[in-house]
């Protein structure tokens, strides 16, 4: 099996990145399921609907979420009937879920959405609730287990994986928009601290730079805007996963200049 993990798609730019390659590198590929975290691909804050639906056509087979799952109030009603997670973590009794068992190729593959606690909104400790929920998953004969760990320092991200390495079939950071270059594969199990945005690259984690900089040089309030104008990126991890164990990853860089750039993952 062959799955493709597209990082936080951030407004327009982003969206408009998958428009116009993800079908090609689908088939240039032969990705079977890619799974996005479309918690930002509406103006940078949230998931509209029309939105969601783009994002399907495009390519995408599922979407997860994160901090930003609620900015978009019409979402919440979709997230019982369309292929759209939000943080497992949060308590019991919050619309939609947090995991979904899907069938590819006549194989189970399980993508599980969960949200770090440092800097993020109250959830549930999501170390034990990683560790119940792929207990459970491998107890149901669930092999192939993909894991977006939206969460805001390394340090968790990284003990994450500590935890559950050789138990899971990929472990991907999401949230901080920012790339990391420690793409890795240890005891079958894919590992990124981040993955990076999908959306403008020349501004600040997708936002255009007026309003960051004044945040930073005045410490007074500005809202952050997408940019209408601005480079843009495409960020994807691309793993070949069998019986459970990635055994190949690389990470996939697309320029808006058509430009692209393949990092392969180390063995460790």
């Amino acid at each position: 099996m062959r799955v493709g993990f597209i990082g936080d798609i951030v407004g327009k730019p982003g969206r408009t990145m998958l428009e116009q390659y993800l079908r090609k590198l689908r088939q240039e590929f032969e990705l079977d399921f890619v799974i996005a975290n479309g918690e930002n691909a509406s103006h940078g804050f949230g998931l509209a609907s029309q939105h969601a639906k783009e994002l399907f056509s495009y390519g995408a087979d599922i979407l997860t979420g994160g901090n930003h799952s609620w900015d978009k109030k019409e979402i919440i009603p979709l997230l019982e009937v369309m292929p759209i997670l939000r943080p497992l973590n949060y308590p019991v009794g919050v619309p939609g879920r947090g995991v979904s068992v899907l069938h590819v190729k006549d194989e189970k593959i399980a993508i599980v959405n969960i949200m770090g606690h440092y800097g993020m909104p109250m959830v549930e400790n999501p170390f034990l609730a990683a560790q119940k929920v792929v207990d459970t998953l491998r107890t149901e004969g669930v092999e192939t287990i993909i894991i977006d760990f939206h969460a805001e320092v390394t340090s968790e991200k990284r003990a994450m994986h500590m935890l559950l390495k050789g138990k899971v079939s990929a472990i991907l950071g999401t949230h901080t928009h920012v790339g990391t270059d420690d793409l890795q594969i240890v005891e079958g199990t894919c590992y990124v601290t981040d993955v990076g945005l999908s959306g403008a690259r020349d501004g600040v984690i997708g936002m255009d730079k007026d309003a960051p900089l004044k945040r930073f040089l005045t410490g007074l309030p500005a809202s952050l805007e997408i940019p209408k104008k601005c480079k843009k990126i495409l960020q994807m991890i691309v793993m070949e996963i069998e019986e459970g164990k990635c055994i190949e990853a690389f990470k996939l860089r697309v320029f808006d200049d058509q430009e692209r750039l393949i990092t392969k993952a180390v063995h460790e």
